[in-house]
């Protein structure tokens, strides 16, 4: 049951008109251009409406955007047709996918803060288990302080992110960057505001 409350929640929050958190890229993984590869396949998880997605294509990457809702994916290939990319959309739920393994040169991930610690692990152990070596992960979200600021992310504390938690699950990673930075963000209607962020950039 609570699943499928979970999923009717996303698809109506989709289903407005509008682009709910906007169609430009997160600023955080626009800010990362420079370090992607000029090709090779890319993996958007919980992608929503395709904005980080379509942009990640705009750089050349084939690429793969996963979301739990299909109302969602239908935007995002809106989006891409807009844009004049072609992206890839999966409907799945990350908690229970099957991750392909050593499959992507690249796997970004922003804000998909709406699991509790044990279905975050098992993320974190499919992303270790689909990056290619060498590969790069593009990860963004919320730290505790966002508790304060409640401009997005989620209201149960141990869903934010620490840099020690980050640092434990990828310490096998030949290069890991964490930043953690208070920031504005405007994201179409639903991430406006100044937010609690840490951003980590790590190589597997």
């Amino acid at each position: 049951m609570e699943a499928s409350t979970e999923f009717e929640r996303w698809e109506q929050r989709f289903a407005a008109p509008e682009y709910v958190f906007g169609t430009e890229p997160n600023a955080f993984l626009k800010s990362q251009a420079g370090v992607l590869p000029k090709s090779g396949k890319a993996l958007a998880i919980a992608d929503g409406e395709g904005r980080n997605g379509v942009w990640l294509a705009e750089q050349g990457l084939d690429v793969l955007s996963v979301d739990f809702s299909p109302t969602a994916l239908a935007k995002a290939q809106e989006l891409a047709r807009m844009r004049g990319v072609i992206i890839r959309t999966m409907q799945a739920d990350i908690i229970a996918w099957e991750w392909p393994n050593a499959e992507f040169d690249v796997v970004v991930g922003i804000f998909f803060q709406f699991v509790a610690p044990p279905e975050r692990a098992r993320i974190f152990a499919g992303i270790r288990k689909t990056l290619k070596p060498g590969g790069l992960l593009l990860l963004e979200g919320y730290g505790p302080k966002q508790l304060e600021y409640k401009t997005g992310g989620p209201s149960e504390p141990e869903n934010l992110y620490t840099e020690n938690l980050l640092r434990a699950e990828f310490a096998g990673f030949s290069e890991i960057a964490i930043d953690s930075h208070d920031s504005m963000i405007s994201e179409g209607i639903r991430h406006v505001g100044m937010a609690a962020l840490i951003d980590l950039v790590a190589r597997k």
